[in-house]
């Protein structure tokens, strides 16, 4: 089994914020099952924590309990403001130096060691340039909600091998 956390905080007024472009990721992958119906999608959990970001660990630990999954086979998709909108890195055991909510599923999970798909979101204007906790609660507008969904086929064809394995 394999376990595939989209953080993001709960609420319809979150939906297009940067903050949840882990959530988002995991809707494209329910779509993509939903259009392919191979037998990989029977050995993976999908889930979308209901608490506030900072939060996650405690249901991503629930899920893993649950379905007894080690941390060998868990992906924590989430935002990462060190990384330049459109790019992305799938690591295990290493992410941003500070996000609270990696940090929470460390804690829970008792171990670092866990894959992190960490989708870039910083697209912000130097010149100009907004305070990261503020700038990860504004919506992606519509050409980089494109940007994003293009992401999202790149990170999935670079994920579709762990999920076989």
């Amino acid at each position: 089994m394999k376990l595939i956390v989209g953080f993001g905080n709960p609420g319809h007024q979150y939906n297009k914020n940067r903050h949840n472009v882990g959530c988002m990721f995991v809707d494209y992958l329910k779509e993509e099952q939903k259009s392919n119906n191979d037998d990989m999608w029977k050995k993976i959990v999908l889930i979308k924590p209901q608490t506030f970001m900072n939060e996650s660990g405690k249901e991503v630990a629930k899920s893993r309990n649950f379905y007894k999954i080690s941390p060998d086979n868990i992906f924590v998709v989430h935002d990462d403001l060190d990384i330049r909108l459109g790019e992305f890195k799938i690591q295990k055991g290493k992410g941003p130096r500070i996000h609270n909510g990696i940090l929470s599923v460390e804690k829970e999970l008792n171990t670092p060691d866990f894959y992190r798909i960490r989708i870039g979101i910083d697209n912000r204007n130097p010149e100009n340039r907004v305070a990261g906790q503020h700038y990860v609660l504004t919506d992606f507008d519509k050409e980089e909600i494109h940007t994003v969904k293009e992401v999202f086929k790149k990170i999935y064809s670079e994920l579709r091998p762990f999920l076989l394995m």
